[in-house]
């Protein structure tokens, strides 16, 4: 299967998950913006990992993680997000000891922060970008085709937010389309794959 690399485009507040935020990936050569909710505290060791200027007073997870690791000579070749099933997105670390590779599960939010502080490079599949990631025009940052995805980020709790699920089934398709085009105007791409995936679901063989 073809792979993608993908790089880190921003994080932003979630919109549908209290103490959450929304971890947006894109393709290095291309304009298909992918989110990720992820918690508080993989944010917060994201956000410390971008700013390289950052130093916190005593070591966060990931950083004694890869202290640890490159300790007993253990290095982070890649990141691969392999899977996503029912709005998860799975991911594995793909690690070398003494010339050989291992490969090890985590969440995909540890694996970007390991990621960053590896300073190595994040892939996913074609196939996964394709299903839950949102395609932008550069220019008009209006969208060029639909996604064919029912995959989005499982809620832990329903909570009131801009657009509702159940608004957005109250809503026509052309009304649903402007709202995307809205939602990806303010680069607000966790509520964009929301009506993404309600359009779809009305449209399941386009």
């Amino acid at each position: 299967m073809k792979t993608v690399q993908l790089s880190i485009i921003g994080l932003t507040y979630s919109q549908t998950q209290n103490n959450a935020y929304a971890l947006i990936l894109g393709e290095d050569k291309g304009s298909i913006k992918l989110p990720i909710v992820i918690g508080a505290f993989e944010a917060q060791s994201i956000a410390i990992a971008l700013e390289k200027d950052i130093q916190p007073p005593r070591p966060l997870t990931h950083d004694l993680f890869t202290s640890f690791a490159l300790t007993f000579n253990i290095y982070l070749k890649k990141v691969m997000i392999h899977k996503l099933e029912e709005g998860i997105f799975y991911s594995y670390l793909v690690c070398e000891l003494d010339g050989e590779i291992h490969n090890i599960d985590s969440r995909t939010s540890d694996a970007v922060a390991l990621a960053l502080r590896f300073n190595c490079p994040i892939y996913t599949y074609e196939k996964i970008l394709e299903k839950a990631g949102i395609i932008l025009d550069d220019q008009k940052h209006k969208v060029t085709k639909k996604i064919e995805s029912k995959a989005k980020p499982k809620p832990v709790k329903k909570e009131p937010v801009k657009s509702s699920e159940s608004d957005l089934k109250r809503l026509s398709e052309s009304a649903l389309t402007k709202k995307l085009n809205l939602a990806l105007e303010k680069e607000d791409y966790e509520l964009a794959a929301i009506i993404r995936d309600e359009i779809n679901r009305r449209n399941p063989h386009k």
